[in-house]
């Protein structure tokens, strides 16, 4: 039997309709610093996994599902979520839900501003 990778999930990919909006979206909801790559056929912008020795995931031109339809992807929260659902709405995305508490710590929803979901999630 092969190997296994570390995670199950190997990255993510987010389509949206604007890059730069994209990008200036979840740089300031995730506190970090996507970087674009355009040395492919389409232009993707890079989402770090915490130790940058790896990519989560990217943005690309695509076109998102139907608003809040497609699957969800939850990232780690970088600090509080009050704040995160702040960054959210003061960054062109609309919070969905209240904070929701599972055994594992608490999330709440959201969309970009391409109508995608997301989860934002803190310990």
């Amino acid at each position: 039997m092969p190997q296994a990778e570390k995670n199950v999930v190997v990255w993510t990919e987010i389509p949206v309709t604007d890059m730069a909006r994209s990008m200036a979206f979840y740089s300031a909801v995730l506190d970090l610093d996507l970087t674009l790559d355009d040395s492919g056929p389409n232009p993707v912008a890079m989402i770090p996994t915490a130790d940058k020795m790896g990519v989560a995931g990217h943005l690309y031109p695509g076109q998102p599902a139907a608003e809040g339809t497609g699957p969800t992807i939850h990232f780690a929260c970088p600090d509080k979520l009050a704040a995160a659902r702040s960054r959210v709405e003061d960054a062109g995305g609309k919070v969905v839900s209240g904070i929701i508490t599972i055994p594992d710590g608490s999330f709440f929803y959201c969309l970009d501003p391409d109508g995608n979901s997301l989860g934002l999630f803190v310990r």
